[in-house]
Protein backbone atom coordinates (compact mmCIF):
# COMPACT_ATOMS: atom_id res chain seq x y z
CA UNK A 1 0.00 0.00 0.00
CA UNK A 2 1.30 3.35 -0.83
CA UNK A 3 1.65 6.35 1.54
CA UNK A 4 0.42 9.63 0.77
CA UNK A 5 4.13 11.48 -0.22
CA UNK A 6 4.42 7.97 -2.58
CA UNK A 7 1.27 8.74 -3.65
CA UNK A 8 1.28 12.36 -4.24
CA UNK A 9 4.62 11.72 -6.47
CA UNK A 10 2.88 8.88 -8.50
CA UNK A 11 0.26 11.48 -9.28
CA UNK A 12 2.85 14.10 -10.30
CA UNK A 13 4.14 12.04 -12.49
CA UNK A 14 1.27 11.36 -14.46
CA UNK A 15 -0.31 15.01 -13.75
CA UNK A 16 0.87 16.08 -17.12
CA UNK A 17 -1.08 15.23 -20.71
CA UNK A 18 1.64 14.14 -22.41
CA UNK A 19 3.02 11.61 -19.24
CA UNK A 20 -0.51 10.69 -18.94
CA UNK A 21 -0.77 9.97 -22.37
CA UNK A 22 2.26 7.80 -22.73
CA UNK A 23 1.16 5.37 -19.33
CA UNK A 24 -2.46 4.93 -20.85
CA UNK A 25 -0.70 3.81 -24.35
CA UNK A 26 1.76 1.30 -22.29
CA UNK A 27 -1.37 -0.22 -20.51
CA UNK A 28 -3.10 -0.68 -23.37
CA UNK A 29 -0.04 -2.08 -24.60
CA UNK A 30 -0.21 -4.62 -22.06
CA UNK A 31 2.67 -6.43 -20.26
CA UNK A 32 4.59 -6.28 -23.48
CA UNK A 33 5.18 -2.81 -23.27
CA UNK A 34 6.16 -0.84 -26.44
CA UNK A 35 9.32 0.35 -28.04
CA UNK A 36 10.34 4.24 -27.44
CA UNK A 37 9.43 4.80 -31.04
CA UNK A 38 6.28 2.77 -31.41
CA UNK A 39 5.37 5.09 -27.76
CA UNK A 40 6.73 8.26 -29.81
CA UNK A 41 4.48 7.39 -32.91
CA UNK A 42 1.30 6.99 -30.70
CA UNK A 43 1.81 10.36 -28.38
CA UNK A 44 3.48 12.01 -30.96
CA UNK A 45 6.27 14.10 -29.29
CA UNK A 46 9.60 14.54 -29.66
CA UNK A 47 12.29 11.69 -28.86
CA UNK A 48 14.13 14.29 -26.63
CA UNK A 49 10.86 15.46 -24.98
CA UNK A 50 9.78 11.58 -24.73
CA UNK A 51 13.07 10.96 -23.07
CA UNK A 52 12.30 13.70 -20.43
CA UNK A 53 9.34 12.02 -19.78
CA UNK A 54 9.63 8.70 -19.27
CA UNK A 55 12.90 9.26 -16.78
CA UNK A 56 10.21 11.33 -14.86
CA UNK A 57 7.68 8.08 -14.98
CA UNK A 58 10.37 5.80 -14.67
CA UNK A 59 11.32 7.57 -11.32
CA UNK A 60 7.63 7.37 -9.85
CA UNK A 61 8.29 4.02 -10.68
CA UNK A 62 4.88 3.72 -13.02
CA UNK A 63 6.65 2.23 -16.03
CA UNK A 64 9.75 0.20 -16.15
CA UNK A 65 12.59 0.06 -19.02
CA UNK A 66 14.44 -2.66 -20.75
CA UNK A 67 16.97 -2.60 -22.97
CA UNK A 68 16.90 -5.02 -25.74
CA UNK A 69 20.08 -4.56 -28.49
CA UNK A 70 19.60 -0.86 -29.43
CA UNK A 71 15.90 -0.70 -28.81
CA UNK A 72 14.48 0.12 -25.02
CA UNK A 73 11.07 -1.35 -24.78
CA UNK A 74 8.81 0.60 -21.64
CA UNK A 75 6.14 -1.26 -19.82
CA UNK A 76 3.55 -0.08 -17.37
CA UNK A 77 4.32 -1.42 -13.50
CA UNK A 78 0.84 -2.74 -13.35
CA UNK A 79 1.44 -3.13 -9.31
CA UNK A 80 2.17 0.62 -9.03
CA UNK A 81 -0.66 1.94 -10.78
CA UNK A 82 -3.08 -1.05 -9.01
CA UNK A 83 -1.60 0.79 -6.00
CA UNK A 84 -2.54 3.81 -6.94
CA UNK A 85 -5.72 3.67 -7.71
CA UNK A 86 -6.40 1.54 -4.98
CA UNK A 87 -5.32 4.44 -2.52
CA UNK A 88 -7.92 6.40 -3.53
CA UNK A 89 -10.47 3.90 -3.37
CA UNK A 90 -9.97 2.54 0.01
CA UNK A 91 -10.43 6.27 1.16
CA UNK A 92 -13.98 6.01 -0.31
CA UNK A 93 -16.60 7.36 2.32
CA UNK A 94 -14.21 7.04 5.67
CA UNK A 95 -15.36 9.97 6.52
CA UNK A 96 -19.52 9.65 5.77
CA UNK A 97 -22.21 8.92 8.11
CA UNK A 98 -23.30 5.59 7.75
CA UNK A 99 -26.49 5.03 5.83
CA UNK A 100 -29.35 4.59 7.38
CA UNK A 101 -31.73 4.00 4.15
CA UNK A 102 -33.71 7.14 5.10
CA UNK A 103 -31.63 9.82 3.10
CA UNK A 104 -32.47 10.48 -0.47
CA UNK A 105 -29.72 11.37 -3.22
CA UNK A 106 -29.23 14.79 -1.93
CA UNK A 107 -28.50 13.68 1.42
CA UNK A 108 -31.83 14.92 2.96
CA UNK A 109 -34.31 12.45 5.04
Amino acid sequence: MLDLDEASNAFAAIGSAPRLAIVLSLVRAGHRGLSTGAIQERVNIPASTLSHHIRFLSAAGLISQEKQGRTITCRATFDRIENLADFLLNECCLDAAPATGEEDLNGQS
